[in-house]
């Protein structure tokens, strides 16, 4: 459980920079501060994933709260206008907690008022629940004559957008609203999804007003429009001198209020479920798989991962990475499969895709390395399950395309060059995960032949080498030990910077890009790395003397050219942070793995990188609750930037926790030796071009 008592909540300092997340499984959300007031303009308390998993609309944004008791009126809402926050219902907030959804008790007036909220599995649907209880040091004849008079009203603020926007007072709004017993139904614009209100209270009164001018603090903090109308089309009153317990479904489809208390027990239930099925039990991994949770959604009839909340969709290259710890150490083989179907019929030209667009359905196919994550993902697969049958029949022969594409050349300049090394990269794209671009600015274009890029491509020539031979393709399986064999000779000749002890970033033809960049443990971390064990050892060292921080790796070392060792200002300062110096908390799990591999596991060693995985463990309590945010300024406090809630952070520390400090691996199914190069081999025509 997160907790925090009434003097954090009263700090609205304090306060407003931890936020928590509640997900549905459709890429749909509600979130907000600890204390309901939006900074957001992604805060709210129903955006709907109308095409999951995109196509977010948010529809509620939030409830207006008053407590009335004996004629005084308590309002519990905060929000941020110009130069005020009003109302300032934190200094009624008693205590926040995650438990394990959240919580707000609030005490006012010798009562306790509790509210949960919590989105329901599998539906556009947000559950908020109030209770009245009192206060244990308050006498019970002065309870009861205040219960006499005691109401809680409701106004919903509605928005009706895309969650990417704000919305403005306008003319358009259709102000009616329909009613019947237990449910108010608001169709306010042609084209936007219907919210349904289901309701159990005691009367519905209309309103009609415009919350106007509300404020945004991180949107200003982004440079970005922070400003923003709401509609009020009604106010639900309580009677709670009745009653102890009032509650709200809002929906995309006609709910019953009297469903909540049962929704809210399978919610815990589900959730419970998940934490039982980790690979172990410890507080660190049940935490994280609970977080873990969060990012798996549906596809039409297949899964797949949002990469991070709360703006990022389901991206190629962010899946297959997180792939492992999202879905295999929390014990999930079956989801892993879906996702790995769902990315394989979207493959084209041997490219998988990088990204799935809000707006359409056409995938996007600009990078070169999410292909490869695939085949590390597949590896993964196998590792814990052993289920070669499902490989064979549904993804092998992707594999394979796959590989021969890339012989063959496909987008973007990406092709096997006569090294054997990957090749890739055109003006004006950039294709590896350091992907940053302002308009026709690619901050990091990394043209060439990147480091990692190597170390992936050696990496899934290996992978389906060892399925070739296992399916009794022998001949191809010697084809593909000759071309990793091959990449692995050119890469210790081109990628070795002496002086630095270290690897290159890029080598684009004569010329060695020597920026000292995280890019590089991934030669060491993968399963089948290009690197003898002494130069491995010293890769490790230089990342770790200049790039580790306590919550991840610098994307370049301080010092360097161009290095920027905060991450602030506009869309445009920001994204020329990105990748230079900024900290990415996802990277502390290859380098963990890659620690541990050079050191040779020890006892001694692995204590460390628990040491070093234990800084996330107060990183839970800040920014997005129960989560890990996706970067953190590369100069100490290192404060958390970005998406508060990033999948691949998530699932590479839950991987490297489970994997390489617990050392709960599952063992790689045996693969007999693959046939010597010099066996004979059957050669499609595009390997053959290739020599």
């Amino acid at each position: 459980m997160i907790r925090f008592g009434a003097d954090a909540c009263a700090n609205l300092d304090t306060a407003l920079r931890r936020e928590w997340l509640e997900t549905n499984g459709l890429g749909g959300f509600a979130s907000s501060t600890i204390v309901g007031l939006n900074t957001r303009r992604y805060h709210g308390l129903l955006t709907a994933a109308t095409r999951p998993p995109v196509g977010r609309t948010l529809l509620l944004s939030k409830l207006e709260e008053t407590l009335v008791i004996g004629g005084r009126r308590y309002e519990l809402s905060a929000n941020r206008y110009p130069g005020v926050v009003h109302p300032q219902g934190h200094r009624f907030l008693a205590e926040f907690r995650l438990d394990p959804f959240p919580v707000f008790t609030y005490e006012v007036d010798g009562w306790l008022l509790e509210k949960a909220v919590f989105m329901i599995q599998g539906e556009n649907s947000t559950v908020v629940q109030y209770e009245l209880k009192p206060t244990s040091a308050s006498r019970p004849s002065r309870l009861i004559a205040a219960a006499q008079g005691c109401t809680l009203e409701l106004r919903p603020l509605v928005a009706f957008r895309d969650y990417h926007s704000t919305t403005h007072e306008n003319g358009a709004l259709r102000r009616e609203y329909e009613s019947e017993p237990g449910l108010v139904t608001l169709r306010p614009y042609e084209g936007v999804p219907a919210l349904h209100l289901a309701h159990d209270a005691d009367a519905v009164t209309a309103a009609g007003d415009w919350y106007r001018n509300l404020e945004y603090d991180l949107e200003r903090e982004r440079g970005l429009d922070f400003h923003e109308d709401l509609f009020c089309p009604l106010t639900l009153t309580f009677d709670l001198a009745q009653r102890s317990q009032a509650s709200v479904i809002a929906s995309t489809e006609p709910r019953v209020a009297a469903s909540a208390s049962q929704y809210r027990q399978s919610e815990r239930q589900r959730r419970l479920a998940v934490g039982e099925a980790a690979l172990a039990g410890d507080a660190r991994t049940l935490a994280l798989a609970a977080a873990a949770d969060q990012y798996l959604v549906a596809r039409g009839e297949q899964r797949t991962v949002i990469a991070g909340y709360h703006w990022f969709g389901d991206w190629g290259r962010d899946t297959m990475i997180a792939l492992p710890g999202l879905t295999l150490v929390p014990g999930r083989a079956e989801v892993a499969k879906s996702i790995l179907l769902a990315f394989a019929r979207h493959v084209d030209r041997g490219m998988l895709p990088n990204r799935f667009p809000e707006a359409g359905e056409t995938p996007e196919y600009n990078t070169v390395d999410a292909t490869l994550w695939y085949f590390d993902a597949v590896r993964a697969l196998l590792d814990y399950t052993g289920d070669h049958a499902f490989v064979r029949a549904q993804l092998y022969p992707v594999l394979n395309d796959m590989i021969e594409w890339h012989v063959r050349g496909t987008r973007y300049g990406i092709h096997v060059d006569e090294d054997g090394l990957l090749l890739a990269g055109e003006p004006g794209v950039q294709l590896t995960w350091m992907d940053a671009k302002v308009g026709d600015w690619v901050v990091t274009p990394r043209h060439g032949k990147p480091v990692e890029i190597q170390a992936l491509w050696y990496n899934a020539l290996r992978v389906v080498q060892e399925l070739a031979q296992r399916f009794g393709d022998l001949e191809l399986s010697a084809h593909y030990a000759e071309m990793a064999e091959r990449a692995r000779k050119s890469f210790n000749a081109k990628f070795w910077n002496e002086a630095a002890g270290c690897l290159y970033d890029v080598v684009n033809g004569e010329e060695c890009d020597d920026s000292l960049r995280p890019n590089q443990i991934f030669a060491v971390s993968l399963t089948h790395s290009m690197l003898p064990r002494e130069k491995a050892k010293r890769v490790v060292e230089a990342v770790q003397r200049e790039l580790l921080t306590p919550y991840g790796l610098r994307s370049l070392a301080p010092g360097s050219a161009g290095y920027r060792g905060t991450y602030a200002g506009d869309v445009v300062a920001r994204d020329g942070a990105y990748h230079q110096g900024t900290v990415w908390a996802w990277l502390l799990g290859p380098f963990v793995t890659a620690y541990l591999k050079v050191s040779g596991g020890t006892a001694k060693a692995r204590k460390q990188c628990e040491r070093w995985l234990a800084g996330m463990d107060e990183h839970l309590r800040d920014a997005g609750l129960g989560q890990i945010s996706e970067i953190f300024d590369g100069e100490p406090p290192h404060r958390p930037q970005g998406c508060i809630a990033q999948a691949w952070s998530v699932a590479e520390i839950l991987r490297a926790w489970v994997e390489d400090v617990l050392a709960i691996r599952p063992a790689r199914a045996a693969v007999a030796p693959a046939p010597s190069v010099a066996a004979p081999r059957r050669r499609t025509a595009a390997m053959a071009a290739k020599g």
